[in-house]
């Protein structure tokens, strides 16, 4: 049986004695290997480091122990922490790889076919890495020796044409999908869309419904059976509007307008949000968007008319004041053509005039 240097129990650790073929018991009991006839085992000099090494190692094995605990504990609680931090963060509940409209489908679909193509040059450089640490290895038994190889046609080849290759798929994927998912393009639909003008401010959404007459803030309501048709602006800096489950973002520029076409397959309730960082607020300023049924919508449209207030000028002017976490407010009515004035407050080709009171207190807002 091969005895290790430290055995099992810590008494019974066995030290050869330097220059002999003689062992030791570290708690003073010896024991010889080869008897008393034994011969020396080479020069005196080495048979003192085998044993100072051996002891060494004899004298830190508690300590290891202790150091291998502590690291075992120490991996045991970063996984449970990591567990407990990655909890929340469930593919279920990700918009982007579960769309619930046919726009953000699509999307999804161009992302997976990009990550597919993107994996013919990173899963072979897995397998080759792990390929080269086995038959390149220094132990390796008849490995082939070839001091001067420089070049291989193939090797070139596959570098270069492969790269090359993904390259000009990639180009036309995005070629061809940035007309057929052009944001300003109508949605095929028997239903007209429906129109909504959004405003970005500090740190909040305002919706206006010309349809309807009403606007609201931090709540964004159409009909599910109709196409989303969103006119996007500005009253402070760029922002970027986006609701995942439905689409990509776009941006929101002050004095200019921006168009985004939405759809949802059913009823349901996804999350919006600012993605381009803008302050102090950016990360509160979120709203719903609710995909109604003819009633529900109906209901929502009596409700913000009996419930909201007016928006007019001053109220406006206060509500565009920063402001975080706004809660959803809703306004049975809104200045008229308030959403070309804010556009003419910072460019004037817009041809938005500011005649009346509460025109006048819209343009004077203009930083």
């Amino acid at each position: 049986m091969v005895r290790s240097p430290c055995s099992v129990t810590w008494p019974d650790c066995v030290v050869p004695k330097a220059g002999t073929g003689h062992s030791v018991r570290q708690n003073g009991v010896g024991r010889s290997s080869e008897g008393d006839r034994s011969t020396s085992d080479g020069p005196q000099d080495h048979g003192h480091r085998k044993a100072a090494t051996t002891l060494a190692l004899c004298a830190g094995a508690p300590g290891a122990k202790r150091r291998r605990g502590l690291t075992r504990s120490v991996a045991i609680a970063s996984l449970c922490g990591t567990a407990l931090v990655l909890s929340g963060c469930g593919l279920s509940d990700a918009p982007i790889l579960f769309p619930k409209g046919p726009v953000a489908l699509a999307q999804r679909d161009l992302l997976f076919t990009a990550l597919a193509l993107m994996m013919i040059v990173v899963i072979p450089v897995f397998v080759l890495t792990a390929l080269f640490v086995v038959r390149y290895r220094a132990g390796r038994a008849g490995a082939r020796y070839t001091p001067n190889w420089g070049s291989s046609a193939a090797v070139e080849a596959v570098v270069w044409l492969v790269p090359a290759a993904i390259i000009v798929a990639l180009g036309a994927l995005v070629w061809i999908w940035t007309h057929k998912l052009d944001p300003y393009k109508a949605l095929p639909s028997d239903a007209a869309p429906f129109n909504v003008m959004v405003i970005a401010q500090d740190w909040k959404w305002l919706f206006l419904y010309p349809e309807l007459g009403v606007a609201a803030v931090n709540e964004l309501a159409f009909p599910a059976d109709r196409p989303l048709s969103l006119t996007i602006t500005s009253d402070t800096v760029m922002n970027a509007f986006m609701v995942p489950a439905l689409g990509g973002q776009i941006y929101a520029m002050a004095g200019m307008t921006t168009r985004l076409n939405l759809a949802a397959d059913a009823p349901g309730t996804f999350m919006g949000r600012n993605t381009q960082y803008s302050g102090d607020g950016f990360s509160d300023q979120h709203f719903k968007a609710h995909a109604m049924t003819d009633d529900d919508f109906t209901a929502w449209q009596d409700k913000v008319k009996t419930e909201g207030t007016a928006l007019d000028g001053q109220a406006y002017v206060d509500l565009r004041k920063p402001s975080t976490a706004h809660p959803v407010t809703y306004y049975s009515s809104y200045v008229p053509h308030l959403f070309h004035l804010i556009l003419g407050k910072y460019s004037t080709m817009h041809g938005g005039t500011c005649e009346g009171e509460d025109a006048a207190l819209i343009c004077g807002e203009a930083s």
